[in-house]
């Protein structure tokens, strides 16, 4: 099947190899404008051109999905198929209509749940145990459009959403190779997504970092797990603040905040208690919660308190 492939960045790398290695015959590769990156503002390449270009594939970069310039590039390029992994732009109907098996997407969640930017971190957030990848004909809503395929699997209970955009990333891969195997077959049965059930996956901003050490030691370790790596869940320890990459669930009962031992490191939360494990001081390299206390020197827990 001749496809276009559509995405941006790592999520979407495994799946556009995957149809490579399939033997789909990716005739072109859409991804967003270079970027400038770090301290010299370097234009970086987003991933998904690179892995086109070590494939020797054409990459087109448009600014613009709307003016007429993308649709002319794909009537030539004319493909039985769009593939769409986390493009980042929003595709006019002409563009939908264009290819005779549409266009398919690839979205990290079970829809109709988490529609839109953030499904796998909001799942997190939310203490869901399961989740997955759903492929998606698309259509000119915000992931509405008929699902085509799903593949689950379990969230751990310390799996953090930076561990679980690699495995959904994964996934997608596999399910998007065996959707284009069903189209081609005839085989796809196409279903109507619920409405009633659906809920929207908000873009995730550095207002949701504050850590509220009166709620429950749940919700704060769903916190620090769905915004793992970014923007990271943070606390004021002593003044300062720090932002904590990893806890675990513990045993343990005091005010919120109250520090209740060293070694190993936990806080009470409103119920319940939190081991951190790994923390980082404003303007220094994430460690390890050990690191960070041998470097305090001689404190107890008495000394520490967290708000």
């Amino acid at each position: 099947m001749k496809i276009v492939f559509m995405g941006t960045p790592d999520f979407a790398v495994p799946c556009l190899q995957a149809l490579i290695h399939d033997g789909q015959e990716v005739v072109g590769v859409f991804t967003q404008p270079d970027k400038p990156k770090g301290r010299g503002y370097t234009m970086t390449p987003p991933p998904v051109k690179m892995c086109a270009l070590e494939h020797h594939l054409p990459v087109y970069q448009p600014l613009s999905m709307r003016d007429g310039e993308a649709l002319d590039i794909l009537r030539g390029l004319s493909p039985d198929m769009i593939v769409v992994v986390a493009f980042g732009k929003i595709l006019p109907e002409d563009i939908l209509k264009l290819p005779p098996y549409g266009c398919v997407n690839v979205h990290a969640s079970l829809l109709p749940e988490y529609r839109g930017a953030a499904p796998i971190q909001r799942a997190v957030l939310d203490g869901k145990t399961e989740t997955g990848v759903t492929t998606m004909q698309m259509d000119v809503g915000l992931d509405t459009g008929d699902m085509l395929m799903k593949a689950s699997l379990s969230i751990g209970e310390n799996e953090t959403a930076e561990e679980l955009h690699d495995r959904l990333s994964a996934l997608g891969a596999e399910l998007i190779v065996r959707t284009v195997h069903a189209a081609a077959e005839g085989t796809l049965h196409p279903e109507p997504q619920d409405d009633a059930k659906s809920c929207y996956a908000a873009m995730l901003t550095k207002e949701l970092s504050a850590i509220d050490f009166s709620q429950t030691a749940q919700s704060i370790h769903n916190q620090v797990r769905g915004l793992n790596s970014w923007p990271s869940a943070s606390a004021v320890l002593n003044g300062k603040r720090i932002k904590l990459h990893s806890t675990r669930l513990t045993e343990g009962k005091g005010q919120p905040g109250e520090v209740l031992s060293l070694d190993p490191f936990v806080v009470a939360c409103g119920e319940g208690a939190l081991e951190i494990l790994e923390l980082q001081p404003e303007g220094k390299k994430k460690m390890d919660a050990k690191a960070f206390l041998n470097g305090l020197h001689d404190v107890s827990p008495k000394d520490l308190h967290f708000t």
